[in-house]
C-alpha cells in the first residue's frame, strides 16, 4: 500500500487531538510523519526538518479549525491572546532558524525530552495553588517567546506548552484549552515561513517540497484534520477530559521515549 494513503488517516487523529486537548496536533504528527517520511526514504539526513516543518504546515489550518469552534463555545481568553501573541511570533521565528543548523538527531532528542515532560505534567494533572495567576504583559511576553521558540523547533502548535502552563495559572481547563488553540495559528504560520525561507534552496530535498514542507503531506494531512479538529472540540466541551489527557499523556511518553532512542 502506498504511504501517501496513511496521511488521511493521521489527519483524522490529529484533528481529534487538536480539537480536544487545544494542542495544534504537532506532538501526534511530528514522530509519525517521521516514521513514514522514513519509510519512503525521503532525504534521511533531513527527515526530522521535514517532519517538523510539514507538521507545523498542517497545524494553521488545524489551528484555525480548532480555535473557531472554541470561540463560539465562548472559551476563548482573548486578552490573553493578545498579550502573548507577539512573544509567541518572535519566538517561532527564532526557533525556526536555529531548527535550520540542528541536525535531525538533535531535533528528534529534543522533541523526545519535550514529549517525556509534557506526559509527566498531564499524567500527574496536580492542581496550582489557588492564589497563584497569570503574570503581567511583560511576564507573559518573555514565557510566551520561549513557548513561540520551542514549538517551532520541535513542530507543535503549543498547546502542549500553553495549556498546562494557563491550568498552572488557575485558568479554568476549557478555556485554557480554547485559548491555547488560538496560540498554534501565529506559531505556525511564522514557524513555517522560517522552515521554508531556510530549506529553500536545499538541493538534498525531494521533489513536491517547499522548503522543508512536503506538500502531498500537507494536502493529505491537512484537508481531513480540518473536517475533525471541530469534533474534537465538541467533545472538549462535553465530557470530562482528565482521564483522556492520561491516556493521551502515555501514549506521549511512550513517543518520547521512542524518539530519545532513535
Amino acid at each position: 500500500m502506498p504511504i501517501e494513503l496513511l496521511y488521511p488517516l493521521v489527519g483524522v487523529a490529529t484533528g481529534l487531538i487538536a480539537g480536544l486537548l487545544g494542542v495544534g496536533g504537532g506532538i501526534l504528527m511530528v514522530p509519525i510523519l517521521a516514521g513514514l517520511f522514513g519509510l519512503q526514504g525521503l532525504a534521511p539526513e533531513h527527515t526530522m526538518h521535514l517532519a517538523v516543518a510539514t507538521s507545523l504546515s498542517v497545524i494553521i489550518f488545524t489551528a484555525a479549525s480548532s480555535a473557531r469552534s472554541h470561540h463560539a463555545h465562548g472559551a476563548v481568553l482573548w486578552p490573553v491572546v493578545r498579550r502573548m501573541v507577539p512573544g509567541l511570533i518572535a519566538g517561532a521565528i527564532v526557533g525556526a532558524l536555529l531548527a535550520d543548523a540542528a541536525s535531525s538527531t538533535m531535533l528528534s532528542r529534543a522533541f523526545g525530552i519535550a514529549g517525556l515532560l509534557v506526559a509527566v505534567q498531564m499524567f500527574l494533572n496536580r492542581q496550582p495553588p489557588p492564589t497563584r495567576s497569570l503574570p503581567g504583559t511583560p511576564g507573559l511576553l518573555g514565557i510566551s517567546t520561549v513557548f513561540g521558540a520551542v514549538s517551532a523547533l520541535i513542530g507543535i502548535g503549543g498547546g502542549s506548552l500553553t495549556v498546562p502552563y494557563l491550568v498552572w495559572c488557575n485558568t479554568p481547563p476549557a478555556r485554557a484549552v480554547g485559548t491555547s488553540s488560538v496560540f498554534g495559528v501565529p506559531i505556525a504560520a511564522f514557524a513555517t515561513a522560517g522552515y521554508v525561507a531556510s530549506g529553500w534552496h536545499n538541493p538534498a530535498l525531494p521533489d513536491w517540497t517547499a522548503g522543508y514542507v512536503y506538500l502531498p503531506a500537507l494536502l493529505g494531512v491537512g484537508l481531513v484534520s480540518v473536517l475533525f479538529a471541530p469534533l474534537g472540540a465538541r467533545l472538549a466541551h462535553g465530557m470530562p477530559a482528565a482521564t483522556l489527557k492520561r491516556c493521551f499523556a502515555v501514549f506521549l511518553a511512550l513517543v518520547g521515549l521512542r524518539m530519545l532512542v532513535g
